[in-house]
């Protein structure tokens, strides 16, 4: 590694390690990683849209990735409890499911009870904490209860409160995070699988992780290298977060973030897509496009794009490849899909935001929902604002420097996650 005190956090999906070393506090000017693990690839694309509302010391945070989502494992309460929760950076909340729980979704592994940690607090109604988050509602207990909604019609609602948050180096050291708000939720349901407890917000509201983090690591930032889905189930993505987790170097291209009322999503400006040599306007015309028209949504696995622009997409996509798209199999609905055993060959796609075009090869655009077929991994929406999926993310080294106030985008084999 470049920075001998770049810290890396890897994700280990339903495999640990006991811990037995002496464990440290935040505020380091060290950063911390995570591995992440695809597990399979979906057959649909779900839509998991945002909420209404170095390889020495390095802090880790395990994630891997079920059915199109990367999960990140994390460990809350005294003494710890291991939780695997979606990595979102297009929601703020971090919660999971909690006992007692009336009307949750299955899980595989237990759900975390707050009355065995002795580290773990309800948040009053009174206390400002409550309305750092907008649902926060005063329940008859004086506790502060909340309901956060998501835009794929999933929905947690329970009680806001404060846990020891504990991150693993890769060196075995524990690194405690006293105080995170997360949600402990008792009435959680929608469209999970029974292998994600919750999710983890890395969005940049108030109450996300990463904003909880703040500078503790040496500066408000952190990166991603997410592998393709076609990618062995034993090779892992990497997260890191902090000072080190900068993107820089031959290659890398920027563009800025676009502050707006919603502090959640990270809002940036995509002006058009070009299909091969063919270029397609955001807006299907050469006037200015509107800033901060498309967000970065680690949560998200297609491509999201206005209907207008999705289907120039679609139709330049068939005009240049030789073979005829699938059209009868129930199973893979209105997605334009072509039956081979191999991926496409092209064509090549190229993400023009604005200071910043990203090219993205077929293994980043066509997805295996099942054998011998492979599908475009973009669907449409009615709205003007679109959403850069984790597909379209993976083989790139992003950088999120949340002070400068840009995402950079480094190409890079992401199965190959051994270097700085």
């Amino acid at each position: 590694m470049a920075n001998d005190l770049f810290l890396v956090a890897i994700i280990i999906f339903l495999v640990f390690l006991p811990l037995h070393f002496s464990p440290i506090q935040a505020n380091t000017d060290v950063s911390f990683s995570i591995n992440l693990i695809r597990k399979t690839s979906p057959q649909h694309f779900p839509k998991r849209l945002r909420g209404l509302s170095a390889m020495s010391e390095t802090p880790q945070s395990p994630t891997g990735a079920y059915l199109g989502h990367y999960l990140m494992e994390l460990s809350i309460g005294t003494p710890p409890f291991k939780i695997y929760g979606i990595a979102d950076t297009g929601s703020d909340l971090i919660w999971t499911q909690c006992v007692p729980c009336n009307n949750c979704y299955k899980q595989l592994n237990p759900m975390f009870d707050p009355q065995k940690s002795s580290s773990y607090s309800n948040i009053s109604c009174d206390s400002n904490l409550c309305h750092e988050l907008d649902t926060g509602v005063c329940s008859p207990q004086k506790q502060c209860n909340y309901t956060y909604a998501y835009a794929s019609a999933s929905i947690t609602q329970g009680v806001l409160a404060q846990e020891t948050v504990t991150l693993t180096s890769t060196t075995g050291t524990n690194v405690l995070l006293k105080g995170i708000v997360f949600g402990c939720g008792h009435n959680n349901t929608g469209g999970f699988n029974d292998h994600e407890m919750g999710i983890i917000g890395l969005g940049g509201g108030p109450v996300s992780l990463i904003s909880q983090l703040g500078s503790s690591f040496g500066g408000k930032m952190f990166s991603q290298c997410l592998v393709p889905f076609h990618t062995d189930v034993s090779v892992y993505s990497k997260m890191s977060f902090g000072k080190g987790s900068e993107v820089s170097g031959e290659g890398v291209v920027s563009t800025p973030l676009v502050a707006k009322e919603d502090k959640t999503p990270y809002f940036v400006t995509l002006l058009g897509i070009s299909v091969g040599n063919k270029y397609l306007h955001y807006n299907g015309s050469s006037e200015n496009v509107e800033k901060g028209n498309m967000f970065l949504d680690s949560g998200t696995p297609p491509t999201i794009l206005p209907t207008q622009l999705y289907d120039q997409v679609v139709a330049q996509v068939k005009n240049q490849v030789a073979m005829k798209p699938t059209l009868d199999d129930p199973d893979l609905g209105s997605q334009l899909c072509y039956q081979t055993k191999n991926n496409l060959h092209g064509p090549m796609l190229t993400a023009h935001f604005e200071g910043a075009d990203v090219t993205l090869e077929p293994i980043q655009t066509f997805i295996s929902p099942k054998d011998g077929v492979f599908c475009l991994g973009f669907t449409n929406t009615s709205s003007d604002v679109g959403i850069y999926g984790n597909f379209a993310q993976s083989n790139y080294l992003i950088g999120f420097d949340l002070e400068a106030q840009v995402v950079s985008f480094k190409p890079r084999d992401c199965t190959k996650n051994t270097e700085s």
